[in-house]
């Protein structure tokens, strides 16, 4: 999988494509994160990429010309699955999208920043819009990097044990489990001793009450049409 991301702000995401499981993936050659400053496709000395809205107002907007230059430039050199554009108002993205986007070969990320962009870009150019939260933060650069993480760990080989991501919170609808993890007693608190007990049923039949249990007391609204509200 390729993902190419949009910003004009390329400095923020360093730390991100450099750590961790992201890091991992591309190591591999599974996965490949590219940056492209958006700055670069601007015109003048001062490369400019926003302007004042018409209209009056405050804020400013993210202008169109090199927003459509640095798209158009990508595109000629490969298809991509969607042009993902990150944004407040749009579709609150969710595990199942994750899942479905991670089966795409090449997805391009557009970072707004300021106001937004100019609505044209959004009306041509962007076939999905992502919101990941009620909230605003001053640019899409972290938002992008959360769908990035979500897509890059679903693919197969980057997790050192593939069923991890298939137990994740959200796969089935559920919440996770409670984990534990060694001492098996710490100040006399201790783990549930199915977990000990090494019946693998019994086991599996415990971590889906808990998870079931757990979803109905903090997200029951997962619950909604699945016969085990």
């Amino acid at each position: 999988m390729r993902i190419d991301i949009i910003t004009c702000l390329p400095r923020l995401l360093d730390s991100f494509l450099n750590q961790s499981i992201v890091l991992r993936a591309q190591q591999k050659g599974l996965a490949e994160l590219v940056v492209h400053d958006l700055r670069d496709y601007a015109e003048g000395k001062a490369r400019q990429t926003d302007d004042y809205a018409f209209g009056g107002g405050a804020g400013m907007v993210m202008m169109i010309e090199p927003i459509v230059r640095c798209i158009r430039h990508l595109q000629a050199q490969r298809p991509y699955d969607h042009l993902i554009y990150m944004t407040p108002d749009g579709q609150r993205f969710d595990q199942k999208t994750a899942n479905r986007l991670s089966l795409g070969r090449n997805l391009l990320i557009l970072c707004g920043h300021y106001k937004g962009v100019d609505e044209r870009v959004r009306e041509h150019f962007i076939t999905l819009e992502l919101s990941i939260g009620d909230f605003v933060l001053s640019g899409g650069e972290l938002p992008a990097a959360v769908v990035a993480d979500a897509l890059v760990r679903l693919l197969p080989g980057v997790l050192s044990d593939e069923t991890s991501a298939l137990t994740d919170s959200f796969q089935d609808n559920l919440l996770a489990p409670p984990v534990y993890t060694r001492p098996a007693v710490f100040e006399g608190w201790e783990v549930p001793p199915v977990l000990l007990s090494g019946h693998e049923a019994n086991i599996n039949e415990w971590r889906f009450q808990q998870a079931l249990a757990r979803t109905q007391a903090r997200r029951p609204d997962l619950l909604a049409g699945s016969g085990l509200e």
